[in-house]
């Protein structure tokens, strides 16, 4: 099990954070980035997952800079992209990075994000020195594929995702071939526990291929 730390940005924000640490020596570092919903029990179970499989991971407060301790009910979507629309990319890759610094001496460090924070992890893998970066289902890549990946990238989509159609993921395809590209048959959201979109089998075998992408590029 993990614990809740607290971060500082270069800007002198401080965001809160969960941090969760492999039981032996740590193979390198994961950011976690949150849905539009917070880090609720849901990210925290993910960056545990990251944990157990070797990595020191921690998933920072990306909506610290409006509200404090956000938990949004799945069912209230709405309520979640207010918080995203009061953010600047660029203040959200500052608590990446400050994230990544935390990390630093775990060795290598890698970034993953879910919904809008798989956008996040694309910025970061784009803007920022991470080693590896993986993507689930970011709906808003396709406006930023101007800014290439400095890094290995992998992404995850749903065939059935009801936000992202496919004409989207194969731009994204074709715009990044040096990436890896997954699609699965689910809806949006197929990797939350807590959703109706859950779908396990598919939530496994992305996480087998994350981890094995992460042991690769970062350690």
């Amino acid at each position: 099990m993990g614990q809740n730390i607290e971060l500082s940005a270069s800007d002198g924000h401080r965001l809160s954070a969960y941090i969760s640490h492999p039981t032996d020596a740590p193979r390198g570092g994961i950011v976690v980035m949150q849905e539009i919903f917070g880090v609720n029990r849901h990210i925290c179970a993910v960056t545990d997952q990251y944990a157990a499989a070797g990595f020191t991971a921690i998933a920072p407060a990306l909506f610290d800079r409006v509200e404090r301790n956000v938990d949004v009910p799945y069912t209230d979507g709405p309520k979640g992209y207010k918080y995203v629309q009061q953010l600047k990319n660029e203040k959200v890759m500052l608590d990446v990075q400050a994230a990544i610094n935390r990390l630093n001496a775990a060795g290598k460090v890698g970034v993953v994000g879910y919904c809008w924070g798989g956008t996040m992890a694309y910025l970061a893998a784009a803007r920022l020195k991470v080693a590896a970066a993986v993507v689930y289902y970011g709906g808003g890549i396709d406006q930023y594929l101007a800014e290439k990946p400095r890094c290995p990238i992998l992404f995850h989509f749903g065939e059935k995702d009801m936000h992202i159609p496919l004409s989207t993921v194969e731009k994204v395809k074709e715009e990044l071939p040096e990436g890896t590209l997954y699609t699965y048959p689910a809806g949006h959201g197929f990797n939350c526990t807590d959703r109706e979109s859950y779908d396990p089998a598919s939530a496994k075998l992305a996480l087998k291929r994350s981890v094995d992408f992460f042991h690769q590029h970062v350690g």
